[in-house]
C-alpha cells in the first residue's frame, strides 16, 4: 500500500540556527511540538533542501543570535523564501539548566522554542546599501585611531631619545605639517647610529594620513547621497554637530522610524542609566552597557562644543553642574541632545535655538 505524501501546508516551522563560521547547529520545531536537531555546513542552501525534503509545504520562519556573521545569514536565508529574524543573545529568555547545560544544541532548541512562543525580540535588519556606508565611517573612525596612536609613538620615541623640537614647532598645532614631516625624516637623529623605528613609524603616519584624507572624501560622498542628505543638512543645523558626527548617526540609525519614542532612542545610544528598585527604594546607577558604542561617546563629546555655541544648553549645562559636578552634568545635556536629534530627524524641521535678547 502506498503512503500518502507528508504535507506541511499551512503549518509554521520554526527554525534555531547556532551559526558557526564552518557549521550550523540546527534545530526544527513544529507547531505540535516535534523536535528535530542535526548539524549541516554553514549554508541557506542545505538548510532549505533539509526543511523542504522533510518537513515540505510548511512556513518557514528561522532566528539566530546576532554576532560575527552579520546580516549575511539573514539575507542568504530571505533568498530561499525562509523569514527570518536576528536577536540579541542577552534578549532570549534562558532557564537555569540552559545557562549550566550551554551547548550548541541547546541554544539551537532555545531559539526555536522563544521562536513559536513569540518571545523573540528581532533587531533592526539594515538594509543592504546602507551596511558598506556604515562600515566607510568605522573604518574611517579606525585609521584616525591608529594614526593618533603611531603620532604619540613617534614624540615618545623622541622624547626617549632626546630629540628636541625646533622652535618653530614649539605650538602643538603646527605638528604633523609638511615641514614638521621633512624635519622628522632630515634632520632627526637618535641615541643609535640608525633610526630604522621611526622611519617605520613616518611611513605609517604617512600612509594612515592618505587612507584618512580618502576616507574622509568618502564620508562627504555619501552626505550627498540621496538618501542621506536631506538628514543630513537637519543635523548640520544643531549645534556642535559637524560631518563627520552627522554622518556617524546617520549610517548607524539609517531610519529612525524604527524607534517609537524619545526613550528608545536615547537608549540606543546608550544615554538611559541602568536602574534597580525596591520597595521604595530607586537606585540609578552607570549607563546601560546596551547602547551603541560608537554613537554614545561621540554624542557626549559632541556636547562639550554644544553647550559653548547655544545659549539653552548652555545654561543648563551650568544648572546641572552645580548639583552633580561636570561629568554627570554633560551626560545629562547629551540626553537632550539624543532628544534634539530625534525631533529633528523625526518631524524634518531645522534645530530652533533658544531666542534671547541682549
Amino acid at each position: 500500500m502506498q503512503r500518502n505524501k507528508i504535507s506541511f501546508k499551512g503549518q509554521k516551522i520554526f527554525i534555531g540556527i547556532d551559526v558557526h563560521a564552518r557549521t550550523w547547529e540546527v534545530a526544527v520545531l513544529t507547531e505540535s511540538g516535534f523536535v528535530k536537531r542535526y548539524s549541516q555546513v554553514s549554508s541557506a542552501k542545505v538548510l532549505f533542501d533539509f526543511l523542504t525534503k522533510h518537513f515540505p509545504d510548511g512556513e518557514y520562519h528561522a532566528v539566530y543570535e546576532s554576532g560575527f556573521s552579520g546580516f549575511s545569514t539573514y539575507y542568504a536565508l530571505k533568498e530561499y523564501n525562509i523569514d527570518c529574524v536576528v536577536t540579541h543573545a542577552a534578549d532570549v529568555p534562558t532557564t537555569q539548566y540552559e545557562e549550566v547545560m550551554k551547548t550548541d544544541r541547546v541554544d539551537a532548541l532555545k531559539l526555536a522554542r522563544s521562536l513559536r512562543a513569540d518571545e523573540i525580540r528581532p533587531i533592526y535588519i539594515r538594509k543592504r546599501e546602507n551596511i558598506d556606508d556604515r562600515s566607510v565611517v568605522r573604518v574611517r573612525k579606525t585609521i584616525q585611531k591608529q594614526l593618533g596612536g603611531n603620532r604619540s609613538r613617534i614624540k615618545h620615541m623622541l622624547h626617549c631619545n632626546g630629540v628636541k623640537m625646533p622652535e618653530i614647532f614649539a605650538k602643538p598645532n603646527t605638528h604633523w605639517s609638511r615641514a614638521f614631516i621633512k624635519w622628522l625624516k632630515e634632520d632627526v637623529a637618535l641615541l643609535s647610529p640608525t633610526r630604522k623605528s621611526l622611519d617605520l613609524l613616518i611611513m605609517q603616519v604617512e600612509t594612515q594620513r592618505s587612507a584618512l584624507l580618502t576616507a574622509t572624501r568618502e564620508l562627504r560622498n555619501l552626505a550627498l547621497l540621496d538618501r542621506y542628505k536631506d538628514n543630513y543638512e537637519l543635523l548640520m543645523s544643531i549645534p556642535g554637530v559637524g560631518t563627520i558626527v552627522a554622518m556617524s548617526v546617520l549610517t548607524e540609525i539609517y531610519d529612525v522610524t524604527r524607534f517609537k519614542n524619545e526613550k528608545q532612542f536615547a537608549s540606543y545610544l546608550g544615554l538611559i542609566p541602568t536602574c534597580h528598585s525596591s520597595g521604595d527604594k530607586e537606585f540609578h546607577g552607570e549607563m546601560t552597557f546596551r547602547g551603541n558604542k560608537q554613537l554614545g561617546p561621540m554624542i557626549i563629546e559632541t556636547c562639550w562644543v554644544a553647550i559653548s555655541r547655544d545659549y539653552g544648553l548652555g545654561q543648563a549645562y551650568i544648572a546641572y553642574r552645580r548639583k552633580v559636578g561636570p561629568q554627570k552634568a554633560i551626560v545629562k545635556i547629551a540626553r537632550k541632545m539624543s532628544n534634539i536629534i530625534f525631533s529633528v530627524l523625526k518631524n524634518k524641521r531645522k534645530y530652533e535655538p533658544y531666542n534671547w535678547e541682549i
